[in-house]
This record gives structure tokens, sequence and C-alpha cells, in this order.
């Protein structure tokens, strides 16, 4: 188990991972017939040849021929069909746990998920997901159609000759507790070990591609190359010895087989001498076996891939605990656990139990019924432009806020104090590190807070998260633009937006006649931006927030990638359009602002507003 892994999670997940039992019994049923038709497969034609041999009327053989050819064509048949069943369901299923990850994720984005890297983060969203379906596929389906098929030929081999069927049950017994046990110490270690060197290989090769232009610019990439190479061997390694440990299992198990066919062979001429045993008989009791193991062969390693999807439920458990970590802020649709059941009664929300009655929309909180904007009450209306804001800004008030970020012990911000009444456009300084952005994501409910956070006089608290985001707007240092076209990265913030919109919003922030230039909305960003410049993804990340109209609006040091000249017409677009929106601005900024563009100035040092 995995430090910090909370093991209830790990086993809600793995039970998330189990397709519904509909859907898996009838792969099972199919691999029963399959299995059953292998073993009778070789039993009836052990049979056929033996009493062939001895010349009796074709009367006498014509059942078992048609019994070979059925038992032939079953068990191609119903194994197909056992395949077709068991990967729709276990497919199925892993889109139903994809989407729950998810839904845990979203809750932790972007501050509660520091601690991983995006490569590993990758790697358990996709490979570590799935892995999982291997759960049903490779564990529960191979021992529960084994032990059924095997039940049923140990009492065969019973009824045949006694000692024959109790010599199968004695190897088989033999050929569980060593094959497992010679499976846990040839591959255990490197199946515990695939996972966590998987995602170490994607996480470099990640770094690798995402900064090769850094890593070409400042002669380290042979050092990002050679780190690649390395994890990659450690991963080749560990694949290697996994599979060595299986070839070492079934060899194992394949010897059991001989033996127990030698113990038949043993136990069935004596009978055959003794008048107890026809030849037929004594035929299949010695070819039983093989068909026999070669079903039980799925058994020993079934428990090395119980290993492997244990291990991949441990890391995806650790990237969606159940509880989350001290410092994010969650409601009642964020508190729910990765199977859906119920909400551990630790998880809080400020203060107030995740599933409270308490968590409401704004418009719950709103004290004047007209005009509201996302829920929060609003005293006006805007203008109605496209990319405008509709409702006049709602007044913010903190008063003795202190937050840290998440898991931390040190508070980065302490008893804050801070009022933005609407329409204000408010200028934030202060060094790195005094909490300038930690103040921008509680307000926008990202991380937990003490103290008092209202917004229009409602609690922000005491609301859902997504009300008080659909206020209070957050444009990043470096805001992410997706590998699509420009379109496509303005419509996510209004998706009913025409083309006109979208030119109107782009005309305001000044990139009109640059995206026409480029062949209209259609032009290509690139993959995170790579085709446009800083400047340009800054303002293209304004637009999607004038079009999401957001009443207030918190932009983080949008000049921190830019040259002067752009960091100067950035500032002046964003505090000149505030001002004809009425929307409230708190520009965060290292960078001089002209006096005129802004209402007042306030400084941050050591996590305190200095006055």
């Amino acid at each position: 188990m995995a430090a910090g892994t909370d093991p209830v999670e790990v086993r809600r997940i793995l039970r998330l991972a189990i397709p519904p039992a509909g859907r898996l019994w009838t792969a099972i049923a199919f691999g029963v017939l399959s299995g059953a038709s292998a073993v009778a497969l070789l039993g009836v034609s052990a049979w056929l040849i033996t009493r062939a041999s001895e010349q009796p009327a074709m009367m006498y053989l014509s059942m078992a021929v048609v019994g070979v050819r059925a038992f032939a064509l079953g068990r191609a048949f119903f194994r197909y069909l056992e395949r077709l069943a068991g990967h729709d369901a276990a497919f199925r299923q892993l889109g139903t746990v994809r989407s729950r990850l998810y839904a845990r994720l979203e809750p932790l984005a972007p501050d509660g998920l520091r601690g991983i890297r995006s490569g590993d983060l990758l790697t358990r969203l996709a490979d570590d997901v799935d892995e999982l379906q291997n759960l049903a596929l490779r564990v529960i389906q191979p021992l529960v159609t084994a032990g059924i098929v095997v039940a049923g030929s140990v009492v065969v081999a019973f009824l045949v000759l006694p000692a024959a069927g109790f010599g199968l049950l004695v190897m088989l017994a033999i050929a569980f507790v060593g094959g497992v046990l010679l499976n846990r110490w040839a591959a255990g270690t490197a199946e515990r070990r695939i996972a966590p060197l998987r995602a170490a290989l994607n996480d470099a090769l990640h770094d690798l591609v995402a900064n090769l232009d850094v890593l070409t610019a400042f002669g380290a990439l042979e050092a990002g190359e050679q780190r690649v190479r390395e994890a990659s061997e450690r991963l080749t390694a560990a694949a290697r010895s996994r599979a060595i440990g299986l070839g070492v299992t079934a060899g194992a198990v394949s010897l059991l087989a001989g033996g127990a066919t030698v113990w038949a062979l043993a136990a069935g001429v004596p009978a055959l001498s003794g008048g107890g045993l026809s030849a037929p008989g004594l035929a299949v009791i010695a070819l039983l076996p093989i068909a026999v193991f070669e079903v039980f062969g799925t058994v020993p390693l079934a428990f090395g891939a119980w290993r492997s999807v244990r291990a991949s439920a441990e890391r995806i458990a650790s990237a969606a605990p159940a509880v989350l970590p001290d410092g994010i802020p969650v409601d009642a649709a964020d508190a729910l656990p990765l199977d859906g059941g119920a909400v551990a009664p630790e998880v809080t929300c400020g203060g107030i139990p995740a599933d409270a009655p308490d968590a409401r929309p704004l418009a719950g909180a709103a004290v004047a019924p007209e005009a509201v904007h996302g829920g929060i009450p609003a005293d006006g209306l805007g203008t109605g432009k496209p990319g405008t804001v509709r409702a006049v800004a709602p007044e913010v008030v903190l008063d003795g806020m202190s937050a840290h970020w998440p898991d931390a012990d040190v508070p980065v911000l302490r008893d804050v104090a801070l009022r933005l009444r609407p329409g204000e456009r408010v200028l934030l300084t202060g060094p790195t590190g005094a909490g300038k952005t930690a103040l921008a994501h509680v307000l926008t409910r990202l991380i937990a807070h003490t103290g008092v956070y209202r917004l229009g006089g409602a609690d922000a608290d005491r609301v859902r998260q997504d009300d008080v985001r659909r206020v209070v707007g957050l444009v990043e240092q470096r805001p992410h633009l997706f590998d699509a076209d420009v379109r496509q990265n303005l419509l996510f913030a209004r998706d009913t937006a025409t083309d006109d919109e979208l030119l109107a919003a782009l005309e305001r922030v000044g990139l009109r006649e640059w995206v026409v230039e480029r062949g209209g909305l259609g032009a290509a960003v690139g993959e995170r931006g790579a085709l446009v410049s800083g400047g340009q993804a800054q303002r293209i990340a304004l637009a999607r927030a004038l079009l999401a109209d957001f009443p207030v609006l918190v932009v983080d040091e949008p000049t921190a990638n830019v040259d002067a000249a752009a960091a100067d017409a950035i500032i002046r677009d964003v505090l000149t359009t505030a001002a004809e929106d009425g929307r409230t601005v708190l520009l965060i900024s290292h960078a001089d602002v002209p006096p005129d563009l802004v209402d007042r100035t306030l400084r941050l040092e050591a996590g305190a507003l200095v006055h």
C-alpha cells in the first residue's frame, strides 16, 4: 500500500471497476462453456480414438464423432463470445471510472494537484485507469471460470476412477499453492513497480517534449534524453522480470499437469489390468489433466494481475482521495466519493459538513430578486453589447480572512480586510511570494479560507462554488490555450456566441485585425498557444473573460510574459474595458500602472495588506 493511500478508497475504486453483475456473469457463463468444451473435446477425442481402435460398429462411435465436432466448434465459439462480452463489460465500466475520477479531480484543480507532476497525472488518468479493466478480465473471470470447470472435471475424474480423481485434485492443490507463491516470488515485486515506473517514463517524456525549446537553448537536451532512457530501461527491466516470472509459473504448472497424467496412469493401468477400467476410460483419465490444467493455468497468473490492478488503484486513490486535502474548499456536489457512495463525515467546507443543505445557489441568498447575475444580487443592468457584462458587479468584502495553500502549515494570507466596490478598478502590488495569487484563488474559491468572504451580501462559504465562479472570473498569469483554433478557444467561455460576437470581443482587446490577417477565427493557436505570442495569449484569455460576462474580474500578472510595449497596451485594455462595462477589476501586477487607470492601489506583503 502506497504511503498516504486510504485503503477504504482503494476498495471503492476496485468495486467501481467491477462491471454490473448481469454483464459480468454473462461473460463468465461463456467462459465456463468454452473451458468445459475444451476439457470435453480432449476427453471425447481420447475416448473416440481408443474406442475406434477396437473396431466396433459405427453406431457406437457416431455420437462421439458428433461430440468432437460440437465441442471443437463450441470451444472457439464460446471463447469468442466470452471475449466479446467480457471486454464490452470492462470497457463500458472504464468510462464510468474515468468520468468519476474527473469529477473527483475537478475540485482539486489546480492547487490540490501541485504535488503530482503532469506526466504522472496523465498516466493515472490513462494507463492506470486502463489497468483496472484487468480486474474483471484477468482476475475475476479466470478465477470463477477455472473454479467451475476444474470442479466439474474433478468430479468426472472421480466417477471414472476415484484414484485418478484424487490424484488430479492433489496436483491441482499443489499447483495452486506453488504457482501463486512462485509467481509472487518471481514477479510480485516487478508487478507492483510497473505502474509507478510507467508513470516516471511518461513524466520524463512529457517534460522532454513540453520543454524541448528551453532544454535545447540551455544545452540540457542530452540530460533530458538521458532521463528518458534511464526511465525506459527501468520499466523494461521490470517488464522483463514480470515476463520471466510468468514464464516460470507457467512452466511449473505444466510440469504439475504432467505429474497429474503420470498419477492417472499409475492408478489406471492396474485398474485396466484388473478389469475395473476400460481402455477408453484409461485414455480419458490420462489426457483429462492436460485439458484441465490448460484452463487452470490462468489462476496463478490472476493473482499477479491482481497485484498490478491494486497498484494502479492505489495510485488513482492517491490522486483522488476520499477526503480532500486541507485547504481545498468543497461543496455538496464535490464531496462525493469516487464510487458515488456516502460522503465521509469528516469532509467539510468552511466548517460546514459537505452534505449539509447549506450549500445553496447564490440566488438563495439574494436580497433583491431583480437583476441578478449567476444568482448574485445586482443593482443595475449593463449595456447588453456583445462581450459586455449584463449586470453591475456585486460588492466584494473580505474581513479577517486568512488562507494557506493545500496541505501547507504556514498561512499565506493573514487577517486580510478588503472591500471592492462595484465597478472599482484596484491595483494590487507586492513582492513575489507575498500571497497575491493566493488571494486571487480565494476569491474564485480555489482554496479554502477562514474569516468573512461576502459577494453582494451573500456568504460565499455557503453557496455553490460554480455560482461564485460565474461571478468572479480569473485570468491567470499563464492562461491555457487549447490546441485548436481561435474560435474554439473562445467558445468554451460562451458556447452560444456567434462569430460576430467573438470578433466583437476580440476587437475590444485589440486582436480583431490580427485574427483577420491570420485567416479569421479558424486560425490555429498551436499546442499550449505555441503559435501565438505571450501578449496575444493574454488578450485571448481576456476576450474569453469578457465573453463569460464576469462582473468581477481578477487579472493575475497579465504582463509577466510580454515586452514592455505590449504590457502597457494590455494593462490599458484591461482597465479601460472594465471602465466601459462597470466591471470590478482587481489587477495583480508588478508593472507600473498609470494612476488615471485605477481607482486605488493596494500592497500585499508577507500575506497582509499594507495600508
